[in-house]
């Protein structure tokens, strides 16, 4: 993978100022704003993936781009559950332990660094497999695929390296999307939509990669 690729192949496209703007002020909107920017996204991650020169989208279908965003929130929904029963169990273990205060304060101590733990685990883990995650399902458009567990986690496993690489990627743009709140809080609704590219093309591109040299 080249990964200065992904940080500059925005830049290549001769429209790129105004998708660019169009996708931080859509960021602005709360909560829907974020199903269409990640719709977008998935469309760019699909474009990577059929290598495509110029792999940004127009900003058109905008019903299909919600519908795109959302699949991708209930997908994440979906693989939150863990951390989400866990943290309901814990708060049952403080309900139940609440009457004896001692005993209460040792319990949610432990469990709470235990949590804490189990927790930051599941999200490194979540953070490397979910290109894999999306880009099954921006292959087709189908939720199903998103859940193939097997198929998802052995082509992790095939190419283990490709992704952590990706990761690493991810991290940077997560570096970069908050450097325009540092400068300034409004630049930050564009930084944050040109991370959200970045982590788009390294999704696409290591799938396109992995699935080349499976064939």
């Amino acid at each position: 993978m080249d990964i200065g690729k992904a940080f500059t192949y925005v830049f290549e496209d001769e429209d790129w100022v105004k998708k660019v703007l169009i996708g931080g002020v859509v960021n602005i909107i709360p909560i829907v704003g974020l199903f269409f920017t990640a719709g977008y996204m998935l469309e760019t991650i699909k474009n990577v993936m059929e290598g495509r020169p110029l792999p940004l989208p127009e900003w058109d279908d905008w019903g299909g781009k919600f519908m795109k965003g959302l699949m991708a929130a209930i997908i994440g929904l979906v693989y939150s559950l863990p951390v989400i029963v866990l943290t309901l169990c814990f708060t049952g273990v403080i309900v139940v332990t609440g009457q004896n205060e001692d005993t209460a304060n040792a319990v949610v101590s432990i469990a709470m660094s235990c949590i804490q733990c189990v927790n930051l685990l599941y999200v490194l883990a979540v953070m490397v497999v979910s290109p894999a995650i999306l880009s099954k399902y921006a292959e087709a458009w189908e939720l199903g695929a998103a859940f193939r567990f097997g198929e998802i986690f052995s082509l992790i496993k095939d190419n283990i390296g490709t992704y952590l690489l990706v990761l690493v990627i991810t991290l940077l743009a997560g570096i970069i999307g908050n450097l325009g709140g540092i400068a300034c809080g409004v630049g930050a609704l564009f930084t944050m939509f040109y991370a959200m590219l970045v982590n788009g093309y390294a999704y696409g591109e290591a799938y396109r990669t992995v699935s080349a040299s499976m064939v």
